[in-house]
């Protein structure tokens, strides 16, 4: 990943020459020329031209991706057959392959708790091998034999007892399946999220954005008899037009499609999983779920659409109603029959409506008894809370700001490279393309993983249980001893076999 980079960058001057720099020398704001072939030397925007980029190294996604102006682009990343004036929006060591390669060298170097183990095993061990060498060599004076070849002895054993195998038998594991990981499109923030995975017994998913593609379009809209209907799009418009929320951003543009103008708006407040209110216009607006309307004293018509609803409230009344659809993503279903194959329990917790709710759930193959509906951030911590009291291994896949309490909460947090930075920073592991069927794929990678660093376990102690006796002197009476020397070969062939073990990780393929 790390010489994806390229090295220089040919920046564009005021009167429109040239000039080649290194790309660490890029500032945020000057613009750069990429032409056919060349790598993105920058974090950026396009300003100019259209082309395709082979996003692979970022995102595993093998097609490349259109490019068009106002389109992000990334460095590292290879350009095709145009050429693209890219304005650079993070200079070279902020750049989404800088963290990639920093995130990705933390992971390699972090332990799992395996090697927990295998460190405390190898504290008690080296001392212990210690005072069996020590004996080793007493045990041969007393028996009349040579010192000297007590102290070979004594040697051989120390040196065939070396802990390097015991050492080695979990991080090459870990750094082979990260790296392997990576190439799939899974960035791991570490060995603990990597062996977690392994023992997942249960995958709880948020909807909007996890589940579904997370562009909501509104596919019906109703005003109360009394009210005009142009003015209500008006004040939701105003409202929505501020938030970052996937639902409003949908009503904004179903609103701005009916011509309805923004109003001058003040005092604007959005509440997670909740809402938003503000005051337009001279009116207070609120523009939420039923819940949200209903904890503020407003009562709203029944509710049974198997869609999202989205209600707007004017002075204290309910005064419209936007039902909001979400398409599932295409690769839903394979995900989540290929996670119950597996052996895993899937949920859906969401703070969407039970309606709603259920027909994804139906869509995607998730039983209605594992389906938490009208879900709140502090709903959705309390939901993974009590299945880790149950004795779950849970593990949490979001996208948004709150799903960011749930994602920490979980043993392993999944976030959706798509989402919001708080949601990644809070998660262990980014799958860095939407593409669900990489949680079965991580599952089957960790649970490989798992078993090569306890086949290299296996390996390092039964070579000390095999290797110490005879290195000692225990086939002495059959002519067989180990010399200091052929003592050191076998302890570097144990070292090696652990090594070539974990190495064979590198050739796990999904579904092998």
């Amino acid at each position: 990943l790390a010489s994806l980079r390229p090295a220089r960058a040919r920046v564009l001057l005021p009167g429109g020459d040239e000039l080649e720099i290194a790309a660490e020398e890029v500032l945020v704001g000057e613009r750069v020329r990429v032409r056919p072939g060349d790598r993105v030397a920058v974090d950026g925007r396009v300003v100019e031209g259209e082309s395709e980029v082979d996003e692979s190294m970022l995102t595993g996604e093998p097609l490349p991706a259109r490019k068009r102006v106002g389109d992000a682009v990334f460095g590292g990343t290879s350009n095709a057959s145009g050429t693209l004036v890219v304005e650079t929006t993070r200079i070279a060591k902020e750049s989404a392959l800088a963290q990639v390669v920093q995130l990705l060298r933390d992971a390699q170097s972090s332990r799992a708790p395996m090697q927990k183990l295998a460190d405390r095993v190898s504290a008690v061990f080296v001392p212990a091998m210690v005072l069996a060498a020590l004996a080793t060599v007493g045990l041969w004076v007393l028996f009349g034999e040579p010192w000297l070849r007590g102290v070979a002895a004594g040697v051989a054993v120390v040196v065939v007892a070396c802990p390097c195998a015991m050492g080695l038998a979990t991080p090459t594991a870990v750094m082979v399946a990260t790296g392997r990981a990576a190439r799939i499109g899974v960035l791991l923030r570490g060995g603990e999220p990597l062996e977690l995975a392994a023992t997942v017994s249960t995958v709880v998913f948020d909807k909007t954005g996890t589940l579904t593609e997370g562009h909501p379009t509104v596919s019906a809209f109703q005003v109360r008899e009394d009210l005009d209907a142009a003015r209500t799009l008006q004040y939701t418009r105003s409202v929505e037009a501020a938030s970052e929320h996937p639902l409003a951003r949908a009503i904004a543009a179903y609103a701005k499609g009916r011509g309805a103008e923004p109003l001058p708006m003040e005092g604007f407040a959005a509440v997670t999983g909740g809402g938003a209110e503000a005051t337009v216009d001279g009116r207070r607006i609120l523009v939420g779920s039923r819940a949200f309307l209903q904890e503020r004293g407003i009562e709203t018509t029944a509710d049974d659409s198997d869609a999202t609803v989205v209600w707007t409230a004017v002075d204290g009344a309910w005064a419209g109603r936007f039902e909001l659809t979400d398409a599932v993503r295409p690769e839903a279903k394979d995900a989540v029959t290929a996670l119950r194959a597996a052996g895993v329990e899937v949920h859906l917790l969401t703070g969407d409506g039970e309606g709603a709710a259920r027909r994804v759930a139906t869509a995607v193959g998730i039983d209605h008894v594992h389906v938490h509906a009208r879900a709140r951030p502090e709903d959705k911590l309390a939901a993974i809370r009590a299945l880790r009291k149950d004795g779950a291994i849970v593990a949490m896949v979001g996208d948004g700001i709150n799903d960011a309490p749930a994602l920490a909460e979980a043993q392993l947090g999944i976030a959706i490279g798509s989402g919001s930075d708080l949601a990644i920073a809070a998660a262990g592991a980014t799958l860095l393309r939407p593409d669900l069927r990489l949680l079965a794929q991580l599952v089957d990678l960790s649970r490989a993983t798992r078993r090569t660093m306890r086949q290299n376990l296996f390996w390092a102690f039964g070579y000390n249980v095999v290797a110490i006796p005879v290195a000692a002197g225990a086939l002495w009476h059959w002519g067989i001893l180990l010399s200091p020397m052929l003592a050191s070969a076998t302890m570097a062939l144990s070292s090696v076999s652990v090594v070539t073990n974990s190495l064979r990780l590198g050739l796990w393929r999904p579904g092998r």
